[in-house]
């Protein structure tokens, strides 16, 4: 595997070494020995798997407490993957990355605590999304901030797309800075 520094810091693209011939492949998406010799964590408490339907667009969710580390890898489908920096003294406080992850480029999205998550679906088929987490769910610890925020500005690839009622009313940007959330380590 080869680890791709991203512009905001922290965040990493694993670029995994995927063997393929006429009968399918093979990839391994984690080996402890290479993300600890890589920097990357190696402590993971929980594995989730979603599927959403084209057209989804999923976000911007966080997690302080305890703060949540996501290793983020797609196992079937498209998505573009966005990860917003939400830590109130990075430099690059308020910028996102976006990613395309698929099932056929070799990629994983580490998006360390202190950035806010969301992603959507491209093409015309269901994507699967597979993460690690470096910390155990808690509903009353997560968060999110309007996937459409103007001060964020995402260029999201999708015109209308279908999204939780939940995602519709999470609190903006400015919200957000006003009062953000105290972080918990894991």
């Amino acid at each position: 595997m080869q680890i791709l520094e991203c512009k905001l810091a922290g965040l990493k693209i694993i670029q995994l070494k995927v063997h393929g011939d006429s009968r399918g492949f093979f990839v391994e998406r984690f080996n402890q020995d290479s993300f600890k010799a890589a920097g990357l964590p190696t402590q993971f408490v929980q594995d989730n798997h979603s599927r959403s339907a084209p057209g989804i667009l999923r976000g911007l969710h966080y997690q302080h407490t305890p703060a949540q580390g996501k290793l983020v890898g797609v196992t079937s489908g498209r998505v573009l993957d966005i990860a917003v920096d939400i830590r109130p003294d990075s430099p690059t406080f308020g910028q996102y990355q976006a990613e395309e992850l698929s099932d056929e480029n070799g990629k994983l999205f580490w998006i360390p605590a202190g950035f806010a998550h969301g992603f959507c679906v491209l093409g015309d088929k269901p994507a699967d999304m597979l993460y690690k987490v470096t910390g155990l769910y808690n509903p009353a610890g997560e968060g999110g901030i309007k996937y459409d925020d103007p001060e964020i500005g995402v260029k999201w690839p999708v015109g209308s797309p279908q999204i939780s009622t939940r995602d519709q009313n999470l609190p903006s940007w400015k919200d957000y800075c006003a009062n953000p959330p105290k972080w918990e380590k894991a």
